[in-house]
């Protein structure tokens, strides 16, 4: 029986090819957001990893786009999300200030959306009613804007 020695710096290398490996990429994520009313300010897209998360509003990731690139009442936007299960929600944030208005009643005064469901009742969703599966090299995502 042949026995091979591998050197020290041998396993390192096969120590950082496994880990390289077992890890998963972002994968480029194409979202298409339309209805928006205006070019003013900003859009907030809120990123939930699950239901838990969602109702404690935890966001796991923020992302801010500036709204310049709108045509049509259309913009799209691409990003980078690792493989796994999401709701994410949207805001137009028309005056920047980083938060939905709401007026005395509560009913939103900006945009509001969610991934890939359009909310036509007066009831918040559930996580389940908007999540969303990452898990190509591409993917692609639709919301539309709904304003009050």
């Amino acid at each position: 029986m042949i026995q091979t020695k591998i050197p020290q710096k041998g396993w390192l290398i096969v120590f950082i090819i496994l880990l390289c490996l077992g890890r998963s990429y972002a994968q480029n994520t194409t979202i298409k957001i339309t209805g928006i009313r205006s070019e003013k300010g900003q859009i907030i897209l809120n990123v939930f990893k699950n239901s838990k998360d969602y109702e404690n509003e935890k966001v796991s990731k923020k992302l801010i786009f500036d709204k310049k690139a709108i045509s049509n009442d259309l913009i799209i936007i691409n990003c980078d999300l690792d493989p796994g299960t999401y709701g994410i929600t949207l805001i137009d944030d028309e005056n920047k200030n980083g938060a939905l208005n709401k007026n005395l009643i509560g009913m939103p005064k900006e945009g509001f959306g969610f991934s890939n469901f359009f909310m036509e009742k007066m009831k918040k969703p559930v996580f389940d009613d908007f999540k969303i599966t990452i898990k190509n090299p591409s993917n692609k995502i639709t919301i539309k804007v709904k304003y009050m």
